[in-house]
């Protein structure tokens, strides 16, 4: 059976704090009142660490903790005990209250935010590098698997060292799948430009946790033609309402259920919580085009 869920993105929740954001509480009250029973932990430090204090508003909501991310630079060796810390504090939250996805992401790099987009245009790490890099991922990816019993999946993120689809699939051939399965981004494999469909069909087996993004492809063309600022983008709309985009979604539907997939399918739709708009109404959307096409 596949499940829907939602995630703190959905109402521009990116960092542990921010005085634009909404409370915690309220995300979560209006994520159920969306008509959804799971959501993600989000970046550690937002929603309460403390158990006890999550699990009460859980279940007033009634809902399920799904995964959470940790959106750290893996790209930075001089960031590793930030990552590492982020990595350790949410797989002890995840596990109390027994989710089941740590995501890994590589979080954005200056020197790849004005390739956004530009697979032929982005800087390579060299070889020395790379291997570090895939090492510091393969880190965490043993640490949530096997000491904490988590699917760990990584994610492909705009403006971050793993972007573009052959990063991605040279990560998945250098680190085994025991320890690191796909959280596959449907939204943000087309903001790089690449089709979502077509290596859904190549690597279902190994894709673990779907987020369901749309983009919209007059936004996409113009802010990789600016380079503009992944934030900026989102401030402009990129990620928009699902089915408004170019995501083919019915095919994205057909894939999993041809796969026999179970599990949940998180909704992200990006946004810039300083900025006029109206999250509850997009996440209703979102649950109401999904349900329109089957899920």
């Amino acid at each position: 059976m596949i499940k829907i869920g939602n995630a703190p993105c959905s109402w521009g929740i990116e960092f542990a704090s921010d005085p634009a954001y909404p409370t915690w509480q309220s995300v979560l009250s209006q994520c159920a009142q969306a008509g959804y029973k799971g959501i993600e932990l989000g970046p550690i430090g937002y929603m309460p660490e403390d158990p006890a204090i999550l699990a009460d508003e859980l279940a007033k909501n009634e809902l399920s903790i799904i995964g959470g991310v940790v959106f750290r630079p893996f790209h930075d060796a001089d960031k590793w005990d930030e990552v590492l810390d982020a990595a350790q504090r949410t797989c002890k939250a995840l596990v109390a209250h027994g989710a089941e996805h740590l995501v890994l992401i590589d979080s954005i790099s200056p020197r790849r935010a004005p390739t956004a987009g530009r697979a032929d245009e982005a800087e390579q790490m060299d070889t020395a590098e790379w291997s570090a890099f895939r090492d510091r991922i393969a880190t965490i990816a043993k640490m949530g698997a096997e000491d904490y019993g988590l699917t760990v999946g990584m994610h492909a993120h705009a403006a971050g060292f793993i972007d573009f689809e052959p990063e991605l699939e040279r990560l998945l051939d250098e680190v085994d799948d025991s320890i690191l399965k796909i959280c596959f981004d449907t939204g943000h494999h087309s903001y790089a430009g690449f089709d979502p469909v077509a290596f859904m069909k190549k690597h279902i087996g190994r894709i673990s946790y779907m987020h369901f993004k749309d983009i919209d492809p007059v936004v996409k063309a113009d802010v990789v033609a600016n380079r503009t600022d992944f934030y900026k983008a989102c401030g402009q709309g990129i990620f928009c309402n699902l089915g408004k985009g170019d995501v083919d979604f019915p095919a994205v539907r057909q894939i999993l259920l041809d796969a026999g997939f179970e599990g949940w399918c998180t909704v992200e739709q990006d946004c810039d919580p300083s900025l006029p708009g109206t999250p509850l109404e997009d996440a209703i959307a979102n649950r109401t085009y999904l349900e329109s096409i089957g899920f």
